[in-house]
């Protein structure tokens, strides 16, 4: 008989220590520890919190952001590095799952970060490594592209469980990819703000308009759960990021913050809305509910035509160079 689970989820709409690789990992440590004892089965943490989200480059011409791009990549970690070993140490002895956003840095080349995310198992292993296959708008000063590798569903004891990030949560053959799997339970992570105009004007970007609609469509889509999880700008990281301009620091406390919520398989709000302040949200998902609507609108069984559309992914890993062993140079 085909089991249903029913999880707690803990979302962490929290600001990270900007720019400190050492403090985010204690504070991430700290959380998860807090979301254990709370009785959540996973905590997720939001895109690229370890260590922040790179604000800067909306605010000004990268000519006067080099500084802020080096800080990045002297406090950006790799794949195999201490931090997501004691991570993985944590999630193991807390009995939690751990899904986290990172600077992550390549070991062909000092300057390549890319946009990463991780999901942990509650027995400290690595079930899910994702790069964002497209940084977005200024973000491309920033991230190389990923790869098709981390488009992976995955059973975990809460249900299937993929993630997106960002941006990623727009494309809808990289959400259908995720779909095709079997994906009960999606996790899309978002930063704590999205400048597109500075000074601040009408024509801003609403992120939490944006985030809403992103998310309940692909739960209405999937007939899934969708765990929403944005960032915090607090003060200190407005500080760091204005670098005493108080025009940037007006506009930076002004503009729209990211949300975090859960949406349900009828594509409703299923939790509280946390935006303009930190904190641990928790919510109780039961995979039961998936069932029923998938009897109006099964989009990877009775309501696709499979004659008809196809879909093909490369889940190839990318790498800057391939060597031929077999090759004979004599």
């Amino acid at each position: 008989m085909e089991k249903y689970p029913i999880s707690k989820v803990c979302l962490a709409h929290v600001s990270s220590e900007f720019f400190d690789v050492c403090k985010t990992v204690d504070k991430i440590v700290s959380l998860i520890q807090e979301a254990s004892k709370n009785g959540a089965n996973i905590v997720v943490f939001p895109e690229a919190f370890l260590p922040g989200f790179p604000v800067w480059a909306a605010l000004k011409p990268p000519t006067q952001n080099n500084h802020f791009f080096k800080t990045l990549a002297q406090n950006s970690i790799y794949l195999d590095g201490p931090e997501i070993s004691q991570l993985c140490k944590v999630a193991s002895e807390f009995q939690i799952m751990v899904s986290l956003g990172f600077n992550e840095l390549s070991k062909q080349s000092l300057g390549c970060i890319w946009n990463s995310n991780i999901i942990i198992s509650d027995k400290g292993e690595i079930l899910s490594h994702h790069r964002k296959i497209a940084p977005t708008f200024f973000e491309k000063l920033v991230w190389a592209p990923g790869d098709g590798a981390g488009l992976q569903v995955h059973e975990t004891s809460i249900g299937k469980l993929g993630v997106l990030i960002c941006g990623e949560n727009t494309n809808p053959l990289a959400r259908y990819s995720l779909l095709a799997q079997g994906e009960q339970i999606h996790i899309s992570t978002y930063p704590p703000v999205w400048p597109t105009h500075y000074p601040l004007s009408d024509d801003n970007y609403d992120l939490r308009s944006a985030i809403e609609i992103r998310a309940k469509a692909h739960s209405f889509e999937g007939k899934l759960f969708n765990l929403v999880c944005a960032g915090f700008l607090d003060q200190n990281s407005v500080e760091i990021l204005s670098n005493q301009d108080s025009e940037i620091a007006e506009y930076l406390e002004k503009i729209p913050n990211g949300i975090s919520m859960i949406t349900g398989p009828n594509g409703e709000t299923v939790s509280d809305v946390l935006q303009d302040h930190e904190g641990l949200l928790y919510g109780e998902i039961d995979i039961s509910e998936c069932v029923i609507p998938k009897q109006y609108h099964d989009v990877v069984g009775g309501y696709q035509r499979f004659d008809i559309f196809n879909l093909t992914v490369n889940k190839t890993s990318q790498n800057p160079i391939k060597f031929n062993e077999n090759f004979d140079q004599r």
